[in-house]
């Protein structure tokens, strides 16, 4: 496509505001995806590139939450097998879908992402009292199935996918919520790797924007790591929620 460097440059910053969002609350996809849009680029080539440029951010996620796996490795084998075949399939109907379907289903799909957003604290909080409790089902050697379920949306739309991992995960399994968490980190990375290496061989990436968009969403999780304790995570997450209906709105009225 043809972008000039205002558009590059908008896009550098909204994946550096992405990476913040993503480091700071979640709901980063909620800022890049309609952006890149809004400049002009197919709704399933945007969803495509934005998945391989948040890549990096996902993996420094990963990273900062390693310790917390530790002890885990039979969950891992059991989960990130489902998670990544999730997330190819996922990334295939995306492909399936064509422009017009997915276009179509993104007003809803965004609503959806920002509801799941807006409850992140309620499913923490019955998370945090369920573990507390004791009211763990144990019913680890299932946990694949609702992670599975959870990962296709990963791989076709993405947003708001760590909220539902979270409560697939507390539902089969019993543990801290250090620990899930730690679980659904390695598994968004999973997803979203195992659909951007997927999308790498459909044609779909715009690989200069990509390039772009990953730089900034470095930068953006690097920062947004530093600012931890000094924004408030819940008032941020409300902006983004907003935001997400306000473009969602905008797609409808648009078409």
């Amino acid at each position: 496509m043809d972008l000039s460097i205002v558009d590059f440059i908008f896009a550098a910053l909204g994946a550096l505001a992405a990476g913040a969002i993503n480091a700071l609350a979640g709901g980063g996809t909620l800022i890049t995806f309609p952006l890149l849009t809004f400049l002009g680029i197919p709704a399933v080539v945007a969803n495509v590139t934005n998945t391989v440029a948040l890549c990096p951010g996902y993996f420094g996620g990963t990273l900062a939450q390693l310790k917390d796996l530790q002890g885990q490795k039979s969950r891992l084998w059991i989960i990130l097998p489902a998670s990544v075949v999730g997330g190819v399939l996922g990334g295939f109907l995306l492909l399936q879908s064509g422009e017009k379907l997915f276009k179509d289903l993104v007003p809803y799909l965004i609503l959806l992402a920002s509801g799941l957003l807006a409850i992140q604290d309620p499913v923490r909080a019955w998370l945090t009292k369920r573990m507390g409790e004791g009211h763990g089902t144990k019913l680890e050697k299932l946990s694949w199935l609702p992670v599975g379920l959870a990962s296709i949306y990963g791989g076709y739309f993405g947003a708001g996918l760590s909220v539902i991992v979270l409560s697939a995960l507390g539902l089969t399994l019993e543990d801290s919520l250090t620990r899930l968490n730690a679980l659904k980190q390695a598994v968004a990375f999973s997803v979203n790797v195992a659909a951007a290496i997927f999308f790498i061989f459909s044609g779909q990436v715009l690989w200069t924007v990509a390039a772009v968009m990953a730089v900034g969403a470095l930068i953006g999780g690097t920062l947004g790591g530093k600012l931890a304790g000094k924004v408030k995570p819940s008032t941020l997450r409300w902006t983004v929620v907003t935001i997400g209906v306000i473009v969602s709105i905008i797609y409808f009225v648009r078409g």
